[in-house]
């Protein structure tokens, strides 16, 4: 059924109206992922030390990501700051034990907020939200300002 080329790589024989079904199936199944982007409605985020803040992203069009893969990552470090897979929370950067929360009760809606709790100084910086196979993601820039007081 297949055949060597000049070039030395298999080419297929194949009638066209054969191979079309599977072509435009992958087709469909390329657009339909291509469709599902991750958003960040808010590109930056302020805090001040001490504080709780929540880090928002969501799903566009909206989907239940309840038993998605959803990492929160830390882009200087490429640490991981939350990891969630299939109502599990996961592994994650030691100076984030303890601090992070994934907004669960939203998740249904496509809602994938990541709340960190008491932010210190060092949490300054870009944080990527992604889900799956991580070709969705959106980044948010996280400022954290100030002294806690008291």
């Amino acid at each position: 059924m297949h055949s060597i080329s000049g070039c030395n790589h298999p080419t297929f024989a194949l009638p066209w109206r054969t191979l079309l079904p599977y072509l435009m199936a992958l087709h469909l199944l390329h657009l339909g992922s291509a469709q599902l982007t991750v958003v960040a409605p808010s590109l930056h985020v302020t805090a001040i030390v001490g504080q709780d803040v929540v880090l928002r992203c969501h799903l566009s069009p909206c989907k239940d990501a309840g038993s998605w893969d959803i990492r929160w990552i830390q882009q200087r470090s490429s640490g991981l700051v939350h990891h969630y897979q299939n109502g599990i929370d996961l592994e994650q950067m030691e100076e984030y034990k303890g601090r992070t929360e994934l907004l669960r009760d939203s998740l249904s809606d496509g809602i994938l907020d990541l709340r960190i709790t008491a932010v210190r100084s060092s949490d300054s910086g870009s944080y990527i939200c992604t889900v799956e196979d991580g070709d969705n993601y959106a980044v948010v820039d996280l400022e954290v300002s100030g002294q806690r007081l008291g």
